[in-house]
């Protein structure tokens, strides 16, 4: 079977691997289309690893079932989980799930991105779900990243009334900001110094959408559009410092900056306890998502609250591979971007 195999951003190769076998309680699914991440061309964390099989959003077909399986036929479309938590351990009474041993532990074989992937007995028992009719193999794509947003949002404790500001209108960024709107959110603000992706952002209604390469500064801008505050809830979706620091700088007392994507490990954000003291500012972080907000996103995708039409720009088939991790490390005139069987 073919499968994508990385080395680096600029060498992503096909190969040829065997199917892989299956056990007890496992399954075997047929790829038909896996999302990329941007931290599937996040170099710092990949490149150690390498050569890997990347991909973790994919959706297929059941092709064989291990013995004990039953809520599972041949045929079937499914959503498979990259990573699951066993739900009984100390964290994940906490809701912490992505600090699991089993969720760390837990991996497709090879990866999303390749013909056949095996899913090993946990997941299958935990976090494969089943797609309903009318949502595409395409459209369920979708349902890791956005389940990796409801959890931003849950951990952000966004409030009826709250003003938000999402920095970074990629994909993750527009899920972010439909959502805030959907959780009573009173203004939704996004900012990206990308024109087309600021016109997307335009056409999905997000209330107010910034350039912050306009000219001044960019608090004057938040401010000329939200009444001269600052927002209660900034959402850092970008992954340099400068995005996190200026999360902080932007706002308003009382306020959360929720910090969505990860830093290099030696990376450091400068922080004024004092200000976070006295202005009771909220520092949080969001990884990953559980079994919960996997089916919280599929819900939302199969009733249409969040469109997959607004959101996946581009495809390529399998062969294409180094193509595709291309445009995700240099988007321009894209957001999501799906690989599709063939």
């Amino acid at each position: 079977m073919k499968a994508v195999e990385y080395h680096s951003n600029s060498n992503v190769r096909v190969v040829e691997l065997p199917v892989p076998a299956i056990g007890p309680g496992e399954l075997l699914v047929q790829m038909r289309a896996c999302g990329l991440c941007a931290s599937d061309v996040m170099e710092w964390y990949m490149q150690p690893r390498a050569p890997l099989y990347p991909g973790h959003e994919p959706i297929g077909i059941v092709a064989a079932v291990g013995e004990g399986v039953t809520q599972f036929a041949i045929g079937q479309h499914v959503f498979v989980h990259h990573h699951v938590p066993c739900m009984v351990c100390h964290y994940c009474r906490r809701g912490s799930f992505s600090q699991c041993a089993t969720f760390r532990a837990t991996r497709l074989f090879p990866g999303g991105l390749a013909e056949y992937i095996r899913v090993p007995a946990p997941n299958v028992q935990m976090d494969v779900l089943a797609l309903p009719d009318g949502l595409s193999d395409e459209a369920a794509t979708l349902i890791e990243p956005l389940a990796c947003c409801v959890r931003g949002i849950d951990r952000a404790d966004i409030q009826p009334g709250d003003r938000v500001l999402v920095l970074g209108a990629g994909s993750n960024g527009l899920m972010l900001a439909q959502l805030a709107r959907q959780r009573g959110a009173l203004k939704v603000m996004i900012v990206d110094p990308i024109a087309y992706r600021r016109q997307r952002a335009v056409e999905m209604g997000i209330d107010h959408v910034l350039d912050p390469g306009a000219g001044g500064a960019l608090i004057d801008q938040v401010n000329a559009v939200n009444d001269g505050h600052k927002p209660d809830i900034v959402l850092v979706t970008p992954s340099s410092i400068s995005a996190m620091q200026r999360g902080l700088e932007l706002v308003g007392q009382g306020g959360t900056v929720l910090l969505f994507a990860p830093s290099s490990p030696q990376a450091v954000l400068q922080i004024t306890p004092n200000t976070l003291f006295f202005q009771e500012i909220n520092l949080r972080a969001s990884y990953s998502a559980g079994p919960h907000e996997t089916r919280r996103a599929l819900e939302l995708l199969r009733t249409g609250r969040i469109r997959a039409a607004d959101l996946i720009t581009h495809r390529f088939h399998l062969r294409d591979a180094a193509r595709a991790f291309q445009l995700v490390a240099h988007p321009g005139d894209a957001l999501k971007v799906v690989i599709v069987a063939g």
